[in-house]
Parts: C-alpha cells; sequence; structure tokens
C-alpha cells in the first residue's frame, strides 16, 4: 500500500457532499487525513459526513458554504485553520452546468456558469494561499472539465473551466518558490452510481432532462475505454496530485481523466 503522505493533514474540499466531491471526501479519509468539507446542499453534506466518519481516522467536519461568496469563503477557510490549526491542502472541486444551445442561455444563467465554475476557485484559492504559505507549502487541486477544451453547448461553462486551467498553471509559477503545488483534474463524463451519491443542488438531479440512456450510450461509445467515468475515477486522480509523497515534484498540470476522450496537448 502506497503511503501517499497525507495522514494528519488539513484539507479542505469545496463542494464536498455530491458525486465528485462525495468520492474526493471519502478517499482523503480513508487516507486519515483531517478534511473540512463546505457546500450548499446541508441535507447531502450531513448524509456525506456521516459515511465519511467511517472512512478513516481523520477528523471530517462540515460547513454550510456558497464559495461564490467572499464572506462564506473566508469563513470556511477559518473554520479549517481554528479546528486543525493549520491549511495543508486546498481543493477546488465545486462545479455546476446545464448544458444548452448559447445562444438559448440568459445572461443570467451564463453568469452563474462563472461565477460557479470560475469565480469561486479565485476566491478560495486567493484565501488560501496566505496559510499555505504560513504552512511552508502545500497543494491545490482544482478540478476542471474536459469541456474545457472545447464542447459543444457547454460553451461558458468550458470557457469558465478553460480559466481554471490557466489560473491554476499561473498560481504554480507564482507560489512555487513557497512550495505550494497547484494542478487540475479535467473529469470527461461521470455519472454517479446511485441516488445517496447526490444531493437536490447536483447538477445530476434530473439529468435525463439532458442526458437520456440512449445520450449515454452514445457518449459512452466515444469513449476510446468504452466506459462511463465514476467519482471515483476522479476522486483517485485528485489523491494523486494532492499527495505529496506521489506527486510532490508535479505541479502546472492539468490531467485529462476521460477514458481517452480528449488528449489536451
Amino acid at each position: 500500500m502506497v503511503d501517499t503522505g497525507l495522514s494528519g493533514k488539513s484539507v479542505l474540499v469545496t463542494g464536498g457532499a455530491s458525486n465528485i466531491g462525495r468520492a474526493i471526501v471519502f478517499a482523503l479519509a480513508r487516507e486519515n487525513a483531517n478534511v473540512v468539507f463546505g457546500d450548499i446542499d446541508e441535507e447531502q453534506a450531513r448524509r456525506t459526513l456521516k459515511d465519511a466518519t467511517k472512512q478513516g481516522k481523520g477528523r471530517v467536519i462540515f460547513q454550510a458554504a456558497d464559495v461564490t461568496k467572499e464572506e462564506d469563503v473566508n469563513a470556511l477557510i477559518g473554520r479549517a485553520m481554528t479546528e486543525h490549526g493549520r491549511l495543508d491542502v486546498l481543493i477546488n472541486n465545486v462545479g455546476w452546468d446545464r448544458p444548452s444551445v448559447f445562444a438559448r442561455q440568459s445572461t443570467k444563467h451564463w453568469r452563474r456558469l462563472i461565477e460557479v465554475n470560475l469565480v469561486s476557485t479565485i476566491l478560495c484559492t486567493q484565501a488560501a494561499l496566505p496559510r499555505l504559505v504560513d504552512a511552508g507549502g502545500g497543494t491545490i487541486v482544482s478540478v476542471s472539465s474536459d469541456a474545457s477544451f472545447g464542447e459543444a453547448r457547454e460553451t461558458v461553462y468550458g470557457a469558465a473551466k478553460a480559466g481554471v486551467n490557466t489560473f491554476m498553471k499561473a498560481i504554480a509559477k507564482e507560489y512555487g518558490r513557497h512550495s505550494i503545488r497547484c494542478n487540475v483534474v479535467a473529469p470527461g463524463l461521470v455519472l454517479p452510481t446511485a441516488l445517496k451519491e447526490i444531493g437536490t443542488n447536483s447538477l445530476w438531479v434530473g439529468r435525463d432532462s439532458f442526458f437520456s440512456d440512449v445520450q449515454v450510450e452514445k457518449a459512452r461509445k466515444v469513449i476510446p475505454l468504452g466506459k462511463i467515468g465514476r467519482a471515483d475515477d476522479i476522486a483517485n486522480a485528485v489523491l494523486f496530485f494532492a499527495s505529496p509523497s506521489m506527486a510532490g515534484h508535479v505541479s502546472g498540470q492539468v490531467l485529462s481523466v476521460s477514458g481517452g476522450y480528449a488528449t489536451p496537448g
């Protein structure tokens, strides 16, 4: 068994209640990390918290937070500092989308896409960086999307996620001298396997309105590995980047986890 070096580390996860975020919280808990996760879906978060505490020996704590709001972000960072005394890892996982043709998107809709997918990452990173510097170094892992490489019906969402990719690469260069590593995981299509994995605010609630079973099968056929991604696939990649022992000399990278669908340069 590989020692990830995350045992006892203080980790903050945004959007930790459902699907990918939930799997990330579980993976960290199994590594005995001390986790604070934020989410706007308090009911789903309580279920995730209950299950996460069974995964390992680290402390897992939930705090309600809308990370598009600066005051909530500061409170979330503050909670991690109060509970664990330091911050070692930030995982910017929050994301939201409703695929549609760009011409039909209202201004309110695409502004919300930018707020949730890009502004939240900027706010959380800016708030966390001084804490990581004070800790003598650390790691930031942001969850982007294969849509960041260009995908129909995901124009503004993809643009926001492309912004995450570029932002993280730039932060990696600016803060490398402080021993802070920054990397991005870009998932392809990731479907939950059970209702318990998602909450009322998940993008997969009512997914049949834009992803029917027929569409899912079509998607599977264009993925070179011939299978749909699951939350654990993404959590494993995040765990790799977060690990100081496995990825201690890796920074400024964007990793597509899509079964081979996207191959970014």
